[in-house]
């Protein structure tokens, strides 16, 4: 299998995870975890990155990072080197200390509110995780950048930016007054956790609106062969797909309502579910159910009858 494009560009935001091997533990104790945000500083000073969220789990991380120059891969290598390297010394053993390849996730992080999903899913883990008790404040986790968003200026990171949330949760300063705000939001968003809105953030491989997602997609036609597949190739396909359903709807004059509001086997509903399945690879259930054409058997069944028509 081919393996999954790594996509830089100036100014990139990723959501990073990455697990120890076997689902082992990554840090043995609170030292380890000093080393390994040593090492996180030392990267930043190497390669720009500003990091946005990040949170230390007994088994893995989660990084946002924002790359002012287009250097996720070559930082992450010397990153997670480094650290396995340090680690290994440390507590005198050998070999792999991290499964295989991190995990990034491409983020919009143009004030869209993208980037603050994805940075209260990471300062939120503590408490999925229940490392943290349900009337215990979130900054009573000490392996996370959450806390030091809640710290004057002057006591945080060098490296951690808090400008872009601060601004994606409509909070226009870093004041006692905007950092109390800002907890107040998040411990709201804590009570009102639901699972289902972090599908996109835990499978899928870009976090963001239709635009954004084509734009990344054109970018990647020029490094992807045709070994490629997965995600970004069941992006695309579902992309054309769409633009697809457009232009029938603007050709008939019709709304996206009236996909639902019309019969199930209205023809012209069959037409362009003809031209879906010759032009993509869609299956017929995702047209069914895009077309509102009823169960899976049932578009079959059209499909099939309107083919038979058109011989």
């Amino acid at each position: 299998m081919a393996r999954k494009l790594r996509v830089e560009y100036p100014g990139a935001v990723y959501h990073v995870i990455n697990r120890g091997d076997r689902r082992e533990p990554i840090f043995k104790t609170d030292i380890d975890r000093r080393l390994f945000l040593n090492c996180l500083d030392q990267c930043c000073t190497k390669t720009g990155w500003q990091v946005h969220a990040f949170v230390l789990m007994p088994n893995h991380f989660h990084l946002v990072v924002e790359t002012p120059l287009p250097n996720l891969v070559a930082g992450m290598k010397w990153f997670l080197g480094t650290y396995t390297n340090r680690f290994n010394r440390k507590h005198k053993v050998s070999g792999h200390l991290f499964s295989g390849r991190y995990k990034s996730l491409i983020v919009d992080g143009l004030g869209n509110g993208y980037l603050k999903t994805v940075c209260d899913y990471v300062h939120l883990n503590p408490a999925r995780a229940k490392l943290v008790g349900p009337r215990t404040p979130l900054s009573r986790f000490q392996w996370s950048s959450w806390p030091e968003y809640l710290k004057a200026p002057s006591k945080r990171s060098k490296w951690l930016r808090v400008d872009r949330l601060l601004g994606e949760h409509g909070i226009p300063k870093d004041s006692v007054a905007g950092r109390r705000e800002l907890e107040r939001r998040v411990e709201a968003r804590r009570a009102e956790e639901d699972e289902d809105q972090y599908k996109t953030i835990r499978r899928g491989w870009c976090l963001g609106d239709a635009a954004f997602k084509e734009e990344l997609l054109s970018q990647m036609d020029r490094q992807m062969g045709a070994g490629h597949h997965g995600e970004e190739r069941t992006e695309k396909d579902e992309i054309k797909a769409e633009r697809i359903i457009r232009e029938e709807l603007k050709k008939r004059r019709w709304q996206e309502a009236d996909l639902e509001a019309r019969l199930k086997g209205d023809a012209e509903k069959v037409r362009m579910a003809l031209r879906l399945r010759a032009e993509t690879v869609r299956s017929v259930e995702w047209i069914a159910r895009r077309l509102h054409l009823g169960t899976r058997n049932y578009a079959n069944y059209l499909l099939c009858k309107a083919g038979r028509n058109e011989r």
